[in-house]
């Protein structure tokens, strides 16, 4: 039985067609979904409309409102995300003091739970002192878990180095520290490689079957209320991939469908010892990729591979061309260009998408190269290569990357400038103007793909949206610092960026991304932004998310 309804008295965003980011809106009055597709967008005096509603269609008043294409998040944590809606909020804590008031509050709270999981820790927060497990110890008596907000580091208490088994014999983990003292016994800070390789594999361990999967519907609830429909998830392992087949598993026994939110999957790869061990790891994310791909399971899949080449510049891990203003430390790539380009080529051999992390202007410039070399000497053309983040890149290399076809994967929540006050001292402010160079990718006609990085920032687009059109601060509205306001980008751009940017950065685009006839019905209902004001888009809501022609999220509706 054919199912059609008519959405009418909207207004349906239609500036999103292709790659590239329009600078200004357009929109139809009218938009058609027959059996879970888009088959008409256009004016409500078409014959097409005419003709569907004599024909028995369901017709819906919009009301005025918004309708964008469903949001595509290009950049977050699915598990991680799912662990942090349950763990203990520091977000809004502004020292050590407030942290520990946050932490003993939760632990009186929870006495059964086992672990104490806590978010949202910036460096900022403790000073320019690494913290230490003896600031924890005498919080309770439980393993304590402290994820920075850019996960690339953790901070435990003693408890929790001995959960995880880690003490002064434990080796240095490639690509990674663990703060130790004088004698070598570890001091409670676990960060890059040694985060990803020690603290991560632990707490997915720790956490039962139930309650991975428990974590990933929570996950999927919270970002079909914020009105995506798809996501690029840039750091699968083993244990997330299992967990999100057990939960479609349990969902097909009970006859429900898959969640309606797309999972695009990079495998992440760790830097090891060996040249072989590093290639293996591209492998097996290739022998998982030939079963779960675009054409064999467009719902969840293996899109490609993730590799981190620096840290971030608030912990002084990122890569820089010149040392840290305030310290003078020297921090280097985590991969060497020797060991990256392996990787890359393995992965153009396989077919697989290729993305890196690059934070500081050292590290885009080893990504660049990686990229632009294997692009030149794999028999495998490298397919839509991608580089995350972009915070601090030159002029030179804001230009190669629409010179050489590389998608700029940026999350302009990270931008905001209430969580950018140390950046003065840390680079001086000659860099610091060629911070978050967004308008500057996009002049050198480089494809932008916008995301969150939830749960280092929050997945909901608006105060990511806000920045990135204004280049203030969404977190806190009154403080009025305006970083760089030279790379803002237009709003129908970034609405793009969310819609078809990110879909085509992930080779969905013959899905979903766009307003358009054949593609899937995956849109959202916007409240708030009737006018298309920027200075409104921090405080716009979704009223509805509507997926494959199905709503799946109704403000009006109480969960």
């Amino acid at each position: 039985m054919t199912t059609t309804t008519v959405f009418q008295n909207g207004r349906f965003f239609t500036a999103s067609g292709g790659p590239k980011q329009p600078e200004k809106p357009t929109f139809a009055e009218c938009m058609i979904t027959q059996d879970g597709k888009i088959s008409f967008v256009g004016p409500a005096s078409s014959a097409a409309v005419a003709d569907a509603v004599a024909a028995g269609a369901e017709t819906r008043d919009v009301g005025g409102r918004v309708v964008v294409p469903g949001f595509v998040d290009g950049h977050m944590h699915l598990m991680l995300m799912g662990q942090a809606l349950t763990a203990v909020p520091l977000d809004n804590c502004k020292s050590l003091d407030d942290i520990r008031a946050a932490i003993r509050a939760w632990a009186a709270a929870n006495p059964a739970a086992p672990h104490i999981f806590c978010r949202g820790w910036m460096h900022s927060m403790t000073g320019a002192e690494p913290p230490t497990a003896a600031w924890l110890d005498d919080l309770d008596p439980r393993p304590i878990f402290i994820n920075a907000k850019d996960l690339h580091s953790t901070w435990c208490n003693t408890a929790a180095l001995a959960d995880m088994g880690i003490d002064e014999k434990t080796p240095e983990v490639p690509g990674g520290t663990i703060s130790r003292d004088a004698a070598g016994k570890p001091t409670g800070l676990l960060s890059e490689a040694a985060n990803i390789n020690l603290v991560w594999p632990h707490v997915a361990r720790v956490a039962t079957v139930e309650d991975r999967v428990e974590r990933l519907e929570a996950a999927f609830a919270a970002y079909s209320a914020a009105g995506y429909t798809g996501v690029v998830e840039m750091a699968m392992d083993e244990t997330a991939w299992e967990a999100l087949q057990e939960l479609l598993r349990r969902r097909a026994a009970s006859g429900l469908p898959p969640p309606p939110v797309r999972v695009a999957a990079h495998w992440l790869i760790s830097p090891k010892d060996t040249e072989a061990e590093n290639v293996a790891q591209v492998d097996r994310a290739a022998e998982l990729h030939a079963k779960f791909n675009i054409d064999t399971s467009p719902s969840f899949r293996i899109a490609g591979i993730k590799v981190i080449c620096d840290g971030v510049i608030d912990a002084c891990t990122a890569a820089l061309t010149e040392p840290y203003s305030n310290n003078n430390v020297d921090c280097p790539t985590i991969w060497s260009p020797t060991q990256l380009l392996p990787v890359v080529q393995r992965a153009a051999s396989h077919g697989l998408q290729v993305a890196l992390h690059a934070i500081g202007d050292a590290a885009i410039t080893t990504a660049i190269d990686a990229l632009e070399q294997a692009s030149s000497s794999s028999s495998q053309p490298l397919r839509r290569p991608r580089i995350e983040h972009l915070e601090l890149a030159s002029a030179r290399d804001a230009a190669r990357l629409g010179a050489l076809g590389i998608t700029a994967s940026i999350q302009p929540g990270h931008a905001d400038p209430a969580i950018l006050r140390a950046w003065p001292s840390l680079l001086g402010a000659h860099r610091c103007g060629r911070a978050f160079a967004y308008a500057d990718f996009l002049h050198h006609g480089a494809t932008l793909a916008l995301g969150s990085d939830a749960p280092t920032a929050p997945h909901e687009p608006w105060g990511g949206w806000y920045t990135a059109t204004t280049r203030r601060s969404a977190r806190e509205r009154e403080y009025e610092v305006t970083v760089n306001e030279e790379w803002k980008l237009g709003l129908a751009a970034v609405v793009a960026a969310q819609t078809a940017g990110a879909a085509w950065s992930c080779f969905a685009e013959g899905v979903c991304g766009r307003l358009e006839s054949g593609l899937s019905a995956d849109f959202v209902v916007l409240e708030g932004l009737e006018g298309w004001e920027v200075e409104k888009v921090a405080d716009v809501r979704v009223g509805e998310t509507w997926f494959e022609g199905r709503k799946v999220f109704d403000a009006k509706v109480k969960a």
